[in-house]
């Protein structure tokens, strides 16, 4: 980094934005495979969320291709490059004092680790969508799985990319198994019992 570059400390921090809300600031980062329910189960959660009175922001993978990261391919370094621009996003929003919730495959675990390290104790929470490659590709609600089965997408998670699945995370959800309400009321159940809402 330039040594011309300086950080500026202000009078008004995280925590004060975080008292103001009324809770605590976190990233809920959504991993898993196309079609295993990430922006789904993010969206129901972010709408009784907001319901609460909980200020949120959602980062959906496919939208911030659009502006954000419209440079990026598919390729490893591209995915790479990908996360670490939403993982330091995500860095700001908490620092204003949102709970964020993102919606990424970030397939590799070095990546999610990186923006892990990116916030303080206990402000990452690791939500794998652990859905069987099988059941999200009977899914494929865009027709990606038809696509790269047949040759027309390449580097596609899962088809001929891979994926690394959560060492640790902290949430686990199936929506091959579980409902949609049952998989928010586990988010929900888990943010209560960590103090981050009421």
């Amino acid at each position: 980094m330039d040594k011309n570059i300086v950080w500026h400390n202000y009078a008004v921090e995280k925590t004060h934005r975080s008292e103001l809300k009324g809770h605590k600031p976190v990233i809920l980062w959504f991993t898993g495979f196309s079609g295993s329910g990430k922006s789904t189960v993010a969206n129901a959660l972010e709408s009784a969320l907001h319901q609460s009175g909980v200020h949120t922001y959602l980062l959906d993978g496919d939208n911030v291709r659009h502006g954000l990261c419209k440079d990026l391919g598919f390729s490893d370094a591209d995915r790479v490059e990908n996360i670490r621009r939403v993982g330091e996003l995500s860095k700001l929003m908490v620092d204003a004092g949102l709970v964020v919730l993102t919606a990424f495959i970030s397939p590799f675990q070095a990546e999610r680790d990186m923006v892990r390290n990116l916030v303080g104790e206990g402000e990452f929470i690791e939500v794998f969508l652990d859905t069987p490659l099988e059941i999200c590709e009977q899914r494929d609600p865009k027709g990606l799985y038809k696509k790269a089965r047949a040759g027309e997408i390449k580097n596609f998670t899962g088809i001929d990319s891979d994926y690394q699945p959560p060492v640790a995370p902290e949430i686990r959800l199936n929506t091959g198994e579980n409902s949609l309400e049952q998989s928010v009321q586990q988010l929900i159940d888990y943010l209560k019992d960590k103090n981050i809402i009421q």
